[in-house]
């Protein structure tokens, strides 16, 4: 029962799934039916409606175009109808307008003529009036004009020729006083030159007087010891030789009073001549001080002349430049009247100055340096020109200061004077003051230089400059306390001078004017810079100024005129003055402590003649005490290089110092040993080559740079010391001795020095027979 009930419910599901599936499909047909019927009417329906509208439409657009073309049709009517009418009113207008405008310009056209030859008639008569009140107005005031400046004209010539004049006695009077000078100078020679001969006669006569009493000494001592020695001889027996005693006694007295009273006689004789020696140096003390005050003098001088010269020149440019104005500007009538009276005015003012110059010369330097600062309280003009030309009656004193109206031209040229002059002080207060060094360089020097080259200075006719910087160097080195600063001023010229002979050329005009200066000391420097350029180009000695200046290039030099032609004069003098003073000073030195160490050896020699432990202690004694002359010699050395290697004088100017006091030393050494016996031994002989080994140490430690050639200047004396220290003299030929051993010495100084040679050690003889009989 359940099966079939199972069954029947399966069969009743898949029953209603059957029918199911059928209704849906029958619907589904139907549906579909429907759905295309109705597709179809709509369609059907839809297009017809439009066909509807688009004939609507298409009747609207027709409708619309007829009523376009109507209306535009009615209105082109009326618009050419209204444009026609407008035309014909338009143009009979501007035919009316243009009818009364003809009309109007030929009525103007008619009135332009007539007013035209009516004024034309009108200015001609009225040009014809004015043309000659003009003509007339312009003769009279170019006349009255031409009057004045024919005046004033004349006014400048005369001052100009009263300045010309006062230059001219001015130059005189520097001629006179350099002539005076020079005169006066060479009466100091002949003076001093007198004074050294009288010096060296008084000296003579006192070594004669000092010879006779050491001769009567001598003779003294020896008839004391004859005496003695007759005393002791003689026999005893004999009663009369008191007596004989007593006479010679008596004798030998009497010339002892004697000598002494001539003694006394000879030391108020060289009383005297002390006194009369001091007495000249104090007349040349004050000739040497009024040389040096008509120095200053001349200077000052030179100053004002170079002044007087710069105002004369103002003066010539202001009057060309008023004369171009009151030419150019004839119609200016107050400016021309200003000028003329600011010309009046510094016309009197230079002739003040010029009178002031030429009663008082001194003060007035300062005066005329600067002539722009001086507002003085003048008188107005005796006749004072008005605008209008009219004139006042007397001139009036007046206390107030004119104010003059400057000009453009002088003006400036006053500016630059004035700029011109500080920069000169501030250029000489660098010179005085500014110490410092730069790249081994003064640098007052080189901006000393550089200054002056920018300046044109050197190729100006005329300055002071150059005056004023010598002036600077020359109060420097004669108020120089040590040798420190001779040793700055050595160095500053001498880079300065360098500079120079690298820069400047000579002109053909500079070369014709005479030179006064001395020329052996220019030459002397000249070829110590050339020396220095081939040494420092062919050995690789440095000679101090490399990298200053390149390779003098004749192209690029400047032509110096005479102002800085003279100042290189000048510059070398003073260089050549600075040099010589250092090296007397330094030969000085030397040659107090070289009178020691010739002494040295005879004080030993003395001490060594006796054989005993004492005298060898004390001449040991003696060597030690005299190899410190010559270690004192070697400091005087190490210190003048000390302070020129400081103050960076330059090599080449070391070793020329030093190759000259090494000559004096040469010689010196050299003359003792020819004239003088004592010091042509053989110990003295070793005492001179001790003190050359130092010496030859002190050159190896200098090195070539700044010895030189010193050690060569000591080629006599090493020769001869050489000659003195051989052993075996005695067994040299001439030919060996002139050829090996003193190639230098000339026959006859070898014969002098081998026979006075003799051995205080050894006791060996001197030269062969031979060779001192050989004919010198």
């Amino acid at each position: 029962a359940e099966l079939d009930a199972r069954r029947a419910e399966v069969l009743a599901n898949a029953v209603r799934l059957i029918q199911r599936r059928i209704r849906t499909h029958l619907m589904r047909k139907e549906f579909v039916s429907l759905k295309k019927a109705s597709i179809q009417t709509q369609k059907f329906w839809r297009a017809r409606l439009a066909r509807k509208l688009f004939e609507h439409m298409r009747r609207v657009a027709a409708a619309i175009t007829i009523q376009k073309h109507t209306r535009t049709h009615s209105a082109w009517k009326a618009y050419l109808q209204i444009y026609r009418s407008s035309i014909t009113i338009q143009t009979g207008l501007r035919a009316m307008a243009a009818r009364k405008e003809h009309r109007f310009r030929r009525e103007t056209k008619a009135t332009i003529i007539i007013q035209t030859r009516w004024r034309q008639h009108k200015a001609y008569v009225a040009y014809k009036l004015q043309k000659r009140a003009s003509l007339i107005l312009q003769c009279s005031w170019r006349g009255r004009v031409a009057r004045k400046e024919l005046r004033k004209l004349k006014m400048e010539a005369r001052d100009n020729g009263a300045l010309k004049e006062a230059k001219d006695k001015l130059e005189k009077r520097v001629e006179e006083l350099t002539w005076r000078l020079d005169v006066e100078k060479h009466l100091r020679v002949d003076l001093e030159v007198a004074k050294g001969q009288e010096i060296t006669k008084l000296q003579s006569a006192l070594q004669e007087m000092q010879e006779k009493l050491e001769q009567a000494h001598a003779a003294i001592i020896n008839e004391k010891e004859a005496a003695k020695l007759a005393i002791e001889q003689a026999p005893p027996k004999i009663v009369e030789v008191p007596v004989v005693d007593n006479a010679k006694v008596e004798l030998l007295t009497s010339q002892n009073e004697e000598l002494e009273t001539e003694l006394g006689t000879f030391r108020t004789k060289a009383e005297d001549l002390e006194k009369k020696l001091f007495e000249i140096q104090k007349q040349s003390d004050e000739l040497s001080r009024e040389a040096q005050e008509r120095d200053s003098k001349i200077n000052e001088l030179q100053e004002m002349i170079a002044r007087l010269e710069t105002n004369l020149s103002n003066m010539e440019s202001e009057n060309h430049v008023l004369r171009q104005q009151s030419l150019l500007a004839s119609a200016d009538d107050d400016n021309k009247t200003k000028q003329i009276e600011s010309l009046e005015s510094k016309i009197a003012i230079l002739e003040s100055e010029n009178q002031v110059l030429c009663s008082n010369p001194a003060p007035a330097v300062q005066a005329v340096v600067n002539p722009e600062v001086i507002q003085p309280s003048v008188m107005k003009n005796s006749h004072q020109v008005l605008e209008n030309g009219h004139q006042l009656g007397e001139p009036k004193m007046v206390s107030e200061e004119v104010v003059v109206p400057p000009i453009k031209n002088l003006s400036k040229q006053q500016s630059l004077t004035d700029r011109q002059q500080e920069n000169h002080d501030i250029l000489i207060k660098s010179l005085a003051e500014d110490r410092r060094y730069d790249n081994r360089r003064p640098a007052a020097a080189c901006i000393v230089y550089k200054s002056l080259l920018h300046w044109h200075s050197f190729e100006a006719e005329k300055t002071n400059i150059f005056d004023r910087i010598i002036h600077t160097i020359r109060s420097s080195v004669e108020n120089a306390e040590s040798s420190g600063e001779l040793a700055y001023w050595l160095s500053t010229t001498s880079t300065l001078l360098y500079l120079l002979q690298n820069t400047l050329k000579a002109s053909s005009s500079s070369t014709k004017v005479p030179n006064r200066s001395r020329t052996a000391t220019g030459n002397l420097f000249n070829r110590m810079v050339q020396n220095a350029r081939s040494s420092s180009s062919g050995l690789g000695i440095s000679n101090g100024y490399s990298g200053m200046v390149g390779r003098a290039d004749t192209t690029s030099m400047i032509e110096a005129k005479y102002p800085a032609v003279r100042f290189k004069q000048q510059l070398t003098a003073y260089v050549e003055k600075i040099y010589g003073t250092m090296r007397d000073s330094l030969k000085r030195e030397i040659s107090a402590i070289l009178t020691l160490c010739i002494q040295a050896p005879r004080a030993g020699r003395v001490r060594a003649s006796r054989g005993s432990l004492k005298s060898i202690h004390s001449s040991a004694l003696s060597r030690q005490a005299s190899s410190v002359h010559w270690q004192n010699i070697v400091k005087c050395l190490n210190h003048t290089l000390e302070t020129m290697n400081n103050n960076y004088v330059p090599p080449m100017i070391i070793r020329k110092t030093f190759s000259q006091v090494f000559a004096f030393m040469n010689v010196q050494l050299f003359n003792s040993l020819l004239l003088r016996r004592e010091c042509c031994s053989f110990s003295n002989g070793e005492f001179l080559k001790a003190g050359l080994q130092e010496l030859e140490q002190w050159c190896s430690r200098t090195t070539e740079e700044y010895a030189g050639t010193s050690w060569d200047e000591l080629q006599h004396i090493r020769q001869a010391v050489g000659f003195l220290v051989l052993h075996q003299k005695s067994h040299k030929t001439l030919e060996e001795i002139t050829d090996e051993l003193c190639p230098v010495l000339s026959i006859s100084q070898i014969y002098r020095i081998g026979t006075m040679f003799w051995d205080d050690k050894y006791g060996a003889q001197g030269l062969s027979q031979e060779v001192s009989e050989s004919p010198c």
